[in-house]
């Protein structure tokens, strides 16, 4: 359920047309090539659907949406 909801942010900030290519392991920067300002939306995108708080340290060691999802299924 998380993993779809973030697959689906994702993938209408950034414009991915095939959700199925987007994999836990996939990274934002490297992969989908997501600028700071899309990470920084996606970020408070998920923020608002989860109603979390994900803090910029925090955030900065995500490596992949993987991290992303695990983030917010601890602290939902």
């Amino acid at each position: 359920m998380v993993f779809e909801t973030v697959v689906k942010i994702i993938g209408e900030q950034l414009g991915v047309e095939d959700l199925s290519t987007v994999k836990k392991e996939t990274s934002l920067i490297n992969d989908l090539e997501a600028d700071s300002l899309d990470a920084v939306e996606i970020i408070m995108a998920i923020e608002d659907e989860f109603s979390v708080e994900i803090p910029d340290d925090e955030a900065e060691n995500f490596k992949n949406i993987g991290d992303i999802v695990a983030y917010v299924e601890k602290n939902k």
